[in-house]
C-alpha cells in the first residue's frame, strides 16, 4: 500500500529557515509535545477526540527543533488491526526521523539552523465508507532542512472481510490495465492544469518529464463513493516533482467509474465498484 507521499490542504511551501512550531501551524498541525530522550523534552502526548486521534512528540536542543505528528480518524480507531497497522507505521517514522535528527545535530554547527529544525505531519481522512471497504488518504509534509519541504499523499483501502488493507491498485488486474482504463482522461486534464499554471500549452506527444503523460506507477489512487455502497469515482494524484517543477506543485483530479474501469478491476473486486455520474 502507499502510505505515503503529504499533508493535505496544505496552504502553502513552508521556507527554508521556518521553526517546527510555524511549520506545524501552517500544514494544520498544532504544536506537539515533548519528547524525554532526545534533549530539553517532556513526554509524547495522544489526544482522542470526537473525530479524530492525534499524536504528537517534539524534542528541543541548541538552536534546533524536531517536531511530529501523526493523526487518524475515528474510523480508523474504531477498526482495532488496522489502528495497529497504523501505530507500526507512526512508530517507524518517528524513528526514522529521531535518527535523522540526531545525526543532523551531530554534522551541523549550532548557527545552521535550517538543518538543525526537522518536522514531519501526516493525517489520514476518509474517502469513503462502505459496508466492505474503509478508503482512507493521507497527506504529508516532511522538512529536514534546505529551501524547503516536501509533500505528498498517499493512500490505503481496509477490507474488513478480509481483515486486511490494500494499495487502491491492487483492486485492479495490474498498472497497465488501469492506465488503459483512465490514462488517457487523466492525462488530457493534467495537460490542461499543467497549461493554465504554465501559461503555455503541452507539447503533443511529449514522452519526457516535465511534459509526460504520468504512468500508474507514480500516481497515487484514491477510491471515492458518492452512494455509500460502491466505489464509482478514482482520484488521481501526482505529487510535486512528479508532473512537472516543485513551483508546480501537486496535481489531483477526480474521475467517474466507467465500464473501462470496472473491467480493470480483478473479478472478485468489482461488485464493489458501480457506474460513476
Amino acid at each position: 500500500m502507499k502510505h505515503g507521499a503529504t499533508v493535505i490542504g496544505i496552504a502553502a511551501i513552508v521556507a527554508a529557515c521556518s521553526s517546527p512550531d510555524s511549520m506545524g501551524e501552517d500544514i494544520g498541525v498544532g504544536p506537539a509535545a515533548v519528547s524525554q530522550e532526545d534533549g530539553k523534552t517532556a513526554e509524547p502526548k495522544e489526544e482522542t477526540g470526537a473525530d479524530r486521534e492525534l499524536f504528537s512528540d517534539t524534542s528541543t536542543d541548541e538552536n534546533a527543533e524536531r517536531e511530529f505528528s501523526y493523526a487518524w480518524p475515528r474510523e480508523v480507531s474504531a477498526i482495532p488491526e488496522l489502528a495497529a497497522e497504523l501505530t507500526v507505521h507512526r512508530r517507524e517514522r518517528l524513528d526514522e526521523q529521531k535518527r535523522n535528527w540526531r545525526q543532523a545535530l551531530a554534522d551541523c554547527p549550532p548557527e545552521f539552523t535550517s538543518c538543525r529544525n526537522h518536522s514531519y505531519a501526516i493525517e489520514w481522512r476518509v474517502v469513503a465508507d462502505t459496508p466492505r471497504f474503509l478508503s482512507l488518504s493521507n497527506g504529508d509534509y516532511s522538512y529536514t532542512g534546505g529551501a524547503h519541504g516536501n509533500y505528498g499523499r498517499g493512500a490505503l483501502v481496509w477490507d474488513r472481510k478480509a481483515g486486511a488493507s490494500l494499495d487502491p491498485q491492487a483492486f485492479f488486474l495490474s498498472p497497465s490495465a488501469l492506465d488503459r482504463a483512465i490514462g488517457q482522461k487523466a492525462c488530457s486534464l493534467l495537460n490542461a492544469e499543467r497549461a493554465e499554471r504554465r501559461g503555455e500549452p503541452v507539447p503533443e506527444g511529449e514522452t519526457e518529464w516535465p511534459n509526460q503523460c504520468v504512468s500508474m506507477e507514480e500516481t497515487v489512487v484514491f477510491l471515492g463513493s458518492s452512494n455509500g455502497e460502491t466505489f464509482d469515482r478514482i482520484g488521481v494524484y501526482y505529487a510535486p516533482y512528479v508532473a512537472g517543477a516543485y513551483a508546480e506543485g501537486d496535481f489531483e483530479f477526480t474521475l467517474p467509474v466507467t465500464e473501462a474501469v470496472i473491467a480493470a478491476v480483478k473479478p472478485e473486486y468489482r461488485a464493489a465498484f458501480a457506474l460513476g455520474k
